[in-house]
């Protein structure tokens, strides 16, 4: 019996050892894909503030939004 014992406290510890890099790989992954996400919000938030100056300088310079031509333009091609 006693030769059985170092044998199933080595698969023990390589059982343990193999889920805790499994976790780790998996907490690894979650921070990424976190960060990932916090830098797209970021960039979105970006985005959105810009089309809202260009919008606004568009608006003091007088000129007319540019997406109501092509709507116009697909009518005509219908008919």
């Amino acid at each position: 019996m006693a030769e059985t014992d170092p044998k199933s406290v080595q698969d023990l510890t390589n059982v343990v050892q193999t889920l805790l890099q499994q976790m780790q790989d998996k907490f690894q992954t979650i921070l990424l894909c976190s960060l990932i996400q916090c830098v797209l919000d970021e960039m979105s938030t970006r985005i959105d503030d810009l089309e809202k100056n260009i919008a606004d300088l568009m608006t003091q310079a007088g000129v007319e939004e540019i997406e109501a031509t092509p709507e116009k333009g697909k009518e005509g091609q219908g008919s």
